[in-house]
């Protein structure tokens, strides 16, 4: 019996986690379900408490009174989210395309349990033919970014259908500006936690964004064998100041490129993108 509350008292910490996570992630509907399952297994927990206290015996657990969380209690603690609602998770929270990659870091520091960047090989290709298959019957689609020039898939870069199709494509400048602008958000991340009792992959994101980014780290420690430490205003600033030198003319190259999608795609090309061979072939007419 005492194994079983122990296997409860470690799922309800696992759904504490999920729901502070899904909060940083700005996903209501998320912390909701978790709050659910939580209530649910605090439940159990209790039940399973009172039976402990007063020197009964566990009973046999069955199909109408044992819940999802505690039917998984003492099992090896499954993924809380499917794939893609972990990928969605991580875009929300950067509020930038991202390639698979650093979706897999980014979930890894920030949200529970591990993403594989092998999981999101297909993530995109069947989503796509969810779309076609049923256009709209899901609250959001995990797109792939489309390029300014082409208004093509970019390759490797996933984006979340919801947002505005200018937030979705990438120019030549692109990379650098969302580059930053993830610093950013995952700065605002880390100062949330509390950055002291920040996960060590996420306090090495940050140093790798503090690293890539110049200005981002304290000069005393830029020539020293001691670990640079993490200064969040500094990264902040450092972000902010490289950001407005290019923000203006990334925003107009994706502006104009919105536009011509807008005219030249159909629904389902806003989303996944329009085939390469139809893309040389409008631009060349345009």
């Amino acid at each position: 019996m005492h194994e079983h509350l122990d296997a409860l008292e470690e799922r309800m910490q696992q759904l504490q986690q999920a729901m502070r996570r899904a909060q940083l992630a700005r996903d209501s509907d998320q912390v909701k379900q978790f709050r659910d399952e939580l209530r649910r297994t605090q439940r159990a927990w209790d039940a399973l408490f009172e039976q402990t206290e007063n020197g009964q015996d566990a009973p046999a657990p069955d199909a109408t009174s044992r819940s999802a969380s505690t039917q998984n209690a003492t099992a090896e603690p499954p993924a809380l989210l499917p794939a893609r609602e972990q990928v969605h998770q991580v875009l929300t929270l950067l509020a930038a395309p991202a390639a698979p990659k650093l979706i897999s870091t980014v979930h890894e520091a920030f949200f529970a349990g591990a993403l594989a960047p092998s999981r999101l090989t297909s993530l995109r290709r069947d989503e796509e033919r969810s779309y076609r298959s049923a256009p709209g019957a899901r609250p959001y689609y995990l797109c792939p970014a489309l390029t300014s020039d082409l208004l093509s898939p970019a390759r490797g870069l996933l984006t979340i259908s919801t947002w505005h199709l200018e937030q979705r494509i990438v120019g030549p400048l692109s990379a650098r500006v969302h580059f930053l602008t993830s610093a950013l958000n995952i700065a605002d991340a880390a100062e949330r936690l509390d950055l002291d009792s920040l996960p060590l992959a996420a306090r090495q994101l940050l140093v790798r964004y503090a690293q890539n980014i110049p200005g981002a780290q304290p000069p005393i420690q830029q020539h020293t064998a001691a670990p640079a430490p993490i200064d969040l205003p500094l990264l902040r600033r450092a972000a902010q100041d490289e950001l407005a030198l290019h923000t203006d003319s990334d925003t107009r190259t994706r502006s104009e490129a919105a536009d011509r999608a807008r005219r030249q795609l159909d629904e389902a090309g806003l989303l996944f993108g329009g085939s390469f061979q139809s893309a040389r072939r409008l631009r060349s007419v345009t």
